[in-house]
């Protein structure tokens, strides 16, 4: 008895402690975000070596005592790292997370969470329970008065946010497909990427594989601001009307935005656009697990899950999908056949055939 006393009380502390961390979960947000906009990741790494505070809030322009207790709570979070200086001060020093919060560099995510952290992203969650109630619109809409893709259309920053995030995940999961299944792309001379934001995931696909060619494409405001790359032409339009032709079609977290009809209406207008024979969909998008055995604990399924919550928030009818939800839309839209491959992502590849 004395012994379950024990498990029990043990059990409310950890629960004291876990509850502490929801109440204040968006500090960490905060904290983080307000690390990137000092551009404190960027400044370490320019250093030669540990950097002590004096030098840091120097060249960041800022207060040192406020930047102590920043560093601190950062440091505390393993984000940074402290350590001694030639000249045995205190210095800081960069960690592979604190690299991801550069705003300069191939694998950095900070674009990711400046929109994700942005006052127009976080409105909407205020009004989860309200959506689940049905007691309004949509959250984003219920916020902003428009969905998400029509608030970007007629609010540039806001655009410029979205193209930037969804530019950053581009290269990650380009460079991931790149490395980890490059037959996806064998024998394919050209290829739409479909919803293709400004076109970062064709030219980081076309460097790896530059006898591709390939059609970025969006919405007119999204490609109107693209950068110009060899080796890439942009077509503006609307995947619900029509897909231009090539010989496969690239679908990057697209399809998440959207609910099943939606789905398998662009799902169809990429078979249209693909031939018969030889043609394929690609599809790169997050796959929930299911049936994991007991004791499994998967950290990326934690981020698939947290993306659904995402979707909930931010879209109408969009949420992450399960192998067999998948199996249902792609079916529905004509392709008989599909392959799933994961590769080191959140997301999979699922490629799939007419």
């Amino acid at each position: 008895m004395e012994k379950v006393v024990k498990i029990m009380e043990k059990e409310e502390a950890e629960a004291e402690v876990e509850m502490w961390k929801y109440i204040f979960g968006f500090v960490e947000m905060a904290v983080v975000k307000c690390g990137i906009e000092l551009g404190i990741a960027d400044v370490i790494e320019s250093h030669a070596g540990p950097i002590t505070l004096s030098s840091l809030s120097s060249s960041l322009g800022c207060s040192p005592s406020g930047l102590y207790r920043i560093m601190r709570f950062l440091v505390n979070r393993r984000i940074f790292k402290e350590v001694a200086t030639s000249q045995g001060d205190t210095g800081y020093q960069q960690t592979p997370l604190s690299r991801r919060l550069m705003t300069r560099s191939e694998n950095g995510m900070a674009a990711l969470l400046l929109l994700e952290s942005s006052p127009v992203m976080l409105a909407p969650w205020h009004g989860l329970s309200a959506r689940l109630l049905g007691k309004g619109n949509a959250t984003f809409d219920a916020a902003h008065g428009q969905d998400v893709w029509g608030y970007a259309a007629s609010h540039p920053a806001h655009s410029k946010l979205i193209n930037d995030a969804m530019a950053c995940d581009a290269r990650m999961a380009v460079s991931a497909i790149v490395n980890g299944c490059p037959e996806v792309f064998d024998g394919v001379s050209t290829l739409v990427d479909v919803g293709g934001g400004d076109g970062t995931a064709l030219r980081t696909l076309i460097k790896a594989r530059p006898l591709i060619r390939g059609i970025n494409f969006d919405l007119p405001h999204v490609v109107s601001s693209a950068p110009k790359c060899n080796g890439v032409e942009y077509a503006s339009g609307d995947m619900f009307d029509t897909v231009p032709k090539a010989d496969a079609a690239f679908l990057m977290w697209v399809l998440h935005d959207w609910g099943d009809e939606e789905c398998i209406q662009i799902l169809e207008k990429c078979r249209q656009a693909i031939p018969g024979d030889k043609g394929k969909v690609i599809i790169v998008e997050a796959v929930i697990q299911e049936n994991e055995k007991e004791g499994d604990h998967n950290n990326l399924k934690d981020v698939g899950l947290m993306l659904d919550m995402v979707m909930m928030a931010h879209t109408t009818t969009g949420k992450e999908r399960t192998l067999k939800e998948w199996d249902y839309v792609l079916k529905k839209a004509g392709f008989n056949r599909y392959t799933m491959k994961p590769i080191r992502a959140v997301k999979s590849v699922i490629e799939a055939y007419p």
